[in-house]
């Protein structure tokens, strides 16, 4: 699933080829993805100029001044900026035409992504209750610690938990607990305030690395047979259970926590 700097790194990506661009036709080639897509969309788009693209959490948003595309990628959606003669594929279930020429597709193929409709002045249902962005001066480890009082479930689940702090997904709250070493097991509010400090800025530091490392590892965005935008993973924990520790030697161990994959060091992490 595309996490939050493949995300950034998306919006970053398309934001030269369709910011300022006016939008001259929509076509939809099915009437929903996870959900239906609303009729704002083929109605309000056509002849709107994209004035920003923005992302919040794992959402993108496209913005006009009749309202905003709110997209999302799902399991495994990539968006597009292509040429009008470049063949429709399977799965690819939007295009939104441009004045330049050229067309913004979006493919889907488990169709788990979105495309709905935010008007103006509003905040969408699915916005309205995220908490702070990671990258931004909010969240710190106070705005953790404070939050994690007398919270029980494991600091993990709570770091995932987007009403805390959104776009922290699996694999950058393990990087993050290894960094910062803060077992995944431990209740979230029997963690000091100085752990949660540590912990705030390694979620900083390893996404804004990764959404750097996305910058020059990522696939062009005007490639008509593109992979998703997925940058290349480096990772001490995730994913590692069985292997040895990289700071002390000692074997990962791995289970579920909230139904999750998580990997941790039972000696560097307590």
């Amino acid at each position: 699933m595309p996490e939050l700097p493949e995300v950034e790194t998306t919006r970053a990506g398309l934001a030269p080829h369709v910011l300022g661009r006016r939008i001259t036709g929509v076509v939809l080639r099915r009437p929903d993805l996870r959900w239906p897509i609303p009729d704002e969309v083929g109605a309000m788009l056509p002849g709107r100029r994209i004035e920003a693209i923005r992302r919040r959490a794992k959402y993108l948003l496209l913005d006009t001044d009749a309202g905003s595309a709110l997209l999302h990628l799902g399991m495994s959606g990539s968006l597009r900026v292509l040429g009008p003669d470049v063949p429709v594929r399977a799965h690819d279930h939007v295009d939104l035409s441009l004045d330049s020429g050229q067309v913004l597709r979006f493919n889907d193929p488990r169709r788990f992504g979105c495309l709905l409709w935010q008007p103006l002045g509003e905040t969408h249902a699915l916005l309205r209750d995220l908490g702070p962005e990671p990258l931004d001066d909010s969240f710190d480890g106070d705005h953790l610690f404070l939050a994690s009082r007398g919270r029980r479930a494991p600091v993990k689940t709570f770091l995932m938990d987007q009403r805390i702090v959104v776009g922290v997904g699996n694999i950058y709250a393990a990087e993050a607990l290894f960094a910062a070493g803060i077992s995944p097991l431990r209740e979230a509010g029997r963690i000091s305030r100085e752990r949660y400090t540590r912990l705030a800025a390694e979620v900083k530091r390893i996404l804004a690395h990764a959404i750097g490392r996305g910058g020059t590892t990522l696939r062009d965005f005007i490639s008509p047979d593109g992979a998703p935008g997925y940058f290349e993973q480096e990772l001490t924990a995730y994913g590692r259970g069985g292997q040895p520790c990289p700071n002390c030697g000692t074997t990962l161990r791995s289970a579920l926590v909230g139904q999750r994959a998580t990997v941790w060091c039972p000696r560097c992490q307590h």
